[in-house]
């Protein structure tokens, strides 16, 4: 019997697609902290943590697997979150980056898919960017806390969408707009204190993964180009955004499809190296399939 014999509807032998592939963690506060345990519980076997900050004593009202011991010691989060990973599948993976994500693109570039747990709008911009030019499918997360009309409290809202090549961008949904990065470069980029609670993030989490699980079994027939998953905390309705579903343009406008692969990869630098490597007989348009996937990425 198999841990994950109950996830048998996933698909057979699902344990082994789930187990090889490499999901990037971006930014480990309280919305990617619940995806890296329940990616952990699906069986994913490989892990790209990347976050440059240590546990505080205010992320514990929403950051899974933190503890005040883990406060008092000032663990950093990418620890925190694998020994958590590694406490749940002792088989797993998990490479570790204490930095800004922008200085880890090659570990970035070897990931099949990549989920964003980042408040900053110009990052967010930055790492869709990434993502569709090396073609890595990019979910991103998104919760704010909006005060009402003097009486009527607050409304807990959020988002989960998935960008990737053929499905329109986080600048064609209207989540990173000019307007959002003129106001956040006017207080020098910095996203604030923004408002958190573990419930919310933790549905958008779920929502995340998901669509990671969707990805990469068939247990849903229906293939995502893309998704815009809108959340009412206050009703506690999903639904799919109305933006997206009017989405109808052919292709994104702000990334074209040509615009793919790392401008300083040389293919006879590659063959050099491997000399075993079938070489191509006909024109190459980016990707030949025999390139490993570190590679074809960059």
């Amino acid at each position: 019997m198999s841990w994950l014999d109950r996830q048998s509807f996933l698909g057979p032998h699902s344990e082994r697609p789930l187990g090889e592939v490499t999901v990037g963690l971006v930014g480990l506060g309280g919305g990617n902290s619940h995806v890296a345990q329940q990616l952990a519980h699906v069986g994913i076997g490989n892990f790209v943590l990347v976050d440059e900050d240590r546990i505080s004593l205010t992320n514990l009202n929403r950051l899974i697997g933190g503890t005040w011991w883990y406060v008092l010691k000032r663990a950093v989060k990418v620890e925190v979150m694998r020994r958590m990973i590694e406490a749940i599948n002792p088989r797993a993976q998990v490479e570790i980056h204490r930095q800004q994500w922008q200085l880890v693109g090659d570990a970035l570039k070897c990931c099949d898919v990549i989920v964003g747990g980042l408040d900053n709008v110009r990052s967010k911009d930055e790492l869709d960017a990434f993502c569709r030019r090396f073609l890595i499918p990019y979910i991103d997360q998104g919760m704010d806390v909006h005060k009402l009309e003097p009486g009527h409290g607050h409304l807990v809202a959020g988002q989960v969408v998935l960008s990737q090549p053929g499905s329109p961008c986080l600048r064609c949904l209207g989540i990173v707009t000019e307007e959002a990065l003129a106001e956040e470069a006017r207080k020098y980029g910095a996203a604030g204190g923004r408002p958190q609670v573990v419930w919310s993030n933790g549905v958008l989490a779920s929502l995340a993964v998901g669509l990671v699980v969707q990805m990469v079994t068939p247990w849903n027939r229906r293939a995502r180009a893309g998704a815009y998953l809108s959340y009412d905390g206050n009703t506690g309705l999903v639904s799919e955004a109305d933006r997206f579903r009017r989405w109808s343009a052919p292709s994104c406008p702000h990334y074209p499809p040509a615009a793919v692969g790392d401008l300083s990869f040389d293919i006879r630098r590659y063959v050099e190296k491997n000399p075993k490597a079938k070489r191509p007989t006909g024109w190459i348009r980016w990707v030949p399939s025999w390139i490993p996937r570190c590679m074809r990425n960059g």
